[in-house]
């Protein structure tokens, strides 16, 4: 792999990180990374769940305080997303490389649109449904949407924002340390899945890697002393500029 490749991947790795551990949805932009330095779509969206595994990984010291707060809740959460992160994955290596990547701009869309909504979701759930039933409900969508991130890992990290906001997890920082130990084990079994398959490119992976590790780590220790509202701000904002890039790429193919 040449040099500039390397350098591009750690750069990349190392701004996604930071990026990931303080909001999520560095996906949207390291994915693309992945496919422009010669991946296939297939196997840059599996390289991705192993390349940014570190950034969550390491943002979690920063968020001891956080994870106890939310205590033994959090096992039925990794149930549900794991289940579903496992079934997601396997329907991946199974796909059609020209409908996944047809797919791509329309879920990237769907990502950053939860993500935006997702309070405004969960006080309907709430109005409409109580709030033991919408939290039931909120279990089964964390189920299926883990089989949307186990499939496509771009938005996954925003996807699992707004879930465990709309389940009640309401401030941004703890919403995000239980962000970030979801997509750690998710990821995990999702690389499981890819690794048997043969999707990941084990090189490009290890580059971006070192880079996620070092962002992942900053990012945590940043995260708490920026105002939470522009984080969201920035997230929606990039959801959507890449989304229409997409579109606008598959309009002219």
């Amino acid at each position: 792999m040449p040099l500039e490749t390397i350098l591009l991947l750690f750069s990349i790795g190392l701004v996604g990180g930071v990026w990931n551990a303080m909001a999520g949805g560095a996906t949207l932009f390291t994915f693309p990374a992945l496919m422009a330095v010669g991946l296939p779509s297939l196997v840059a969206n599996a390289t991705n769940y192993l390349a940014m595994l570190p950034s969550n990984l390491s943002a979690l010291p920063a968020y001891r305080q956080e994870l106890r707060e939310i205590g033994h809740r959090v096992w039925p959460l990794m149930a549900c997303s794991g289940l579903g992160a496992i079934c997601g994955s396997l329907l991946l290596t199974v796909s059609d490389p020209k409908l996944f990547d047809a797919l791509i701009p329309f879920l990237i869309l769907f990502a950053t649109g939860l993500f935006a909504f997702g309070d405004l979701l969960r006080a309907r759930a709430i109005r409409h449904f109580g709030d033991h039933a919408s939290q039931t409900l909120a279990r089964i969508a964390l189920f299926a949407f883990s089989i949307y991130g186990g499939y496509f890992g771009a938005g996954l990290g925003i996807i699992l924002l707004a879930m465990v906001q709309i389940m009640g997890f309401a401030t941004f920082h703890m919403a995000n340390s239980l962000k970030n130990l979801l997509a750690a084990s998710f990821t995990i079994l999702s690389i499981g899945v890819f690794g048997i398959g043969g999707l990941i490119a084990w090189p490009e992976a290890a580059a971006m890697m070192v880079g996620s590790t070092i962002g992942g780590y900053m990012g945590g220790r940043c995260a708490k002393y920026v105002n939470e509202r522009y984080l969201r701000i920035a997230v929606i904002a990039f959801g959507v500029l890449l989304s229409g890039v997409y579109f606008y790429r598959m309009g002219n193919a």
